[in-house]
């Protein structure tokens, strides 16, 4: 296997959507006219290498999802081009094609109990996919498949989760059940939106240590896609920040996360609450009004919030730059001698 082997690669990637025009009442006969173009993502490029976790954080809304479910060809991009283990799936379309790329890259759902048939029981919703891909020969070959990946999550003894149903079960184990049946399969690539966000606080950090084990155990290649910049801290070994449907800022989490260069990124840090009860955190104000992804005025995305907006911000879009080793951003305030290193680091 070669080192630095790229899993992912997305190049200048988008997806809009035409918006029309309210008709001026339910009785009207004329067609709705297009207001608009909703630019959902708007030209991404990034990489993620084989075994490694990228985290991509943003406001509800700027189009992190909207990756996720393009990355799982779960819908189909506007333009540009999408590399998966060193092959072109950008245009894929028949079922057997889908059905064989989607064995390799699997969804860990946000919401447990949306994600199982409430009808199935925990075996029944594991063997879906084995039926599904035609893994097994034998019914014994399969229940020995659906028993191993349970106690890869930790669900023992299995035979006491094996017949129980959804609604038998907490929130974590359920969460449990639902990595078990993303990995059941062996893919090679994992998105996890939001994956413990439906759970409470005391049970997130032994899903979290799980899902970090496994990925190391198993080589996996993860999509984390997180409102909480504490998780892509912990799990994340690269973050990229989106805004609008456009990347940012990106680099290592260390980078990113430790000196912020964007003053969007810097926003998102600010607002995150620190353990430490004497510390006053550093408020950066931005303007909340925020900008609909229709008709964006020209320049910079982020010109109607940014503190630091000048004339030249409004004429042309900044383009990503290097900032330092594997460290990114798009914005013509930042210089390379520009050093804000610490806000995390003094919260861990």
């Amino acid at each position: 296997m070669a080192e630095h082997e790229i899993i992912i690669e997305v190049k200048n990637l988008k997806k809009y959507y035409p918006v029309r025009a309210k008709r001026a009442n339910i009785f009207s006969r004329s067609k709705s006219k297009q207001a608009g173009i909703l630019k959902a993502v708007d030209g991404i490029t990034f990489i993620i290498e084989r075994g490694k976790a990228l985290g991509m954080a943003g406001e509800s809304g700027c189009g992190k999802s909207t990756i996720g479910r393009m990355l799982l060809k779960l819908i189909e991009a506007t333009d540009g081009e999408y590399f998966f283990n060193n092959v072109d799936v950008t245009n894929i379309k028949t079922k057997e094609d889908i059905k064989k790329f989607r064995k390799s890259a699997q969804l860990m759902f946000q919401n447990p109990y949306e994600a199982i048939n409430p009808r199935f029981t925990i075996y029944r919703a594991l063997l879906e996919p084995l039926l599904n891909h035609n893994i097994g020969n034998t019914k014994d070959e399969r229940i020995s498949i659906i028993k191993e990946i349970l106690e890869k999550v930790n669900l023992k003894p299995v035979e006491m989760y094996m017949e129980k149903y959804p609604h038998q079960m907490s929130g974590g184990q359920l969460q449990r059940v639902v990595l078990a049946r993303a990995l059941i399969i062996n893919p090679i690539f994992l998105v996890a939106d939001e994956p413990v966000s439906m759970l409470d606080v005391s049970i997130r950090a032994g899903v979290l240590n799980l899902m970090k084990d496994i990925n190391r155990k198993m080589n996996l290649t993860t999509l984390y896609i997180s409102h909480d910049l504490s998780l892509i801290q912990y799990m994340c070994d690269e973050t990229v920040i989106i805004y609008l449907g456009n990347i940012v800022e990106k680099g290592t989490t260390k980078n990113v996360l430790a000196n912020p260069l964007h003053p969007y990124t810097k926003a998102l840090i600010a607002a995150m609450p620190s353990m430490n009860p004497g510390e006053k955190a550093k408020e950066l104000k931005i303007n909340n009004s925020i900008a609909g992804p229709i008709n964006l005025p020209q320049g910079c995305i982020f010109q109607r919030r940014c503190p630091y907006v000048s004339e030249k911000c409004k004429e042309k879009a900044p383009e990503m730059r290097k900032i330092e080793d594997n460290h990114f951003a798009a914005c013509y305030r930042i210089t390379l001698t520009e050093n804000l290193r610490g806000p995390l680091e003094k919260r861990a």
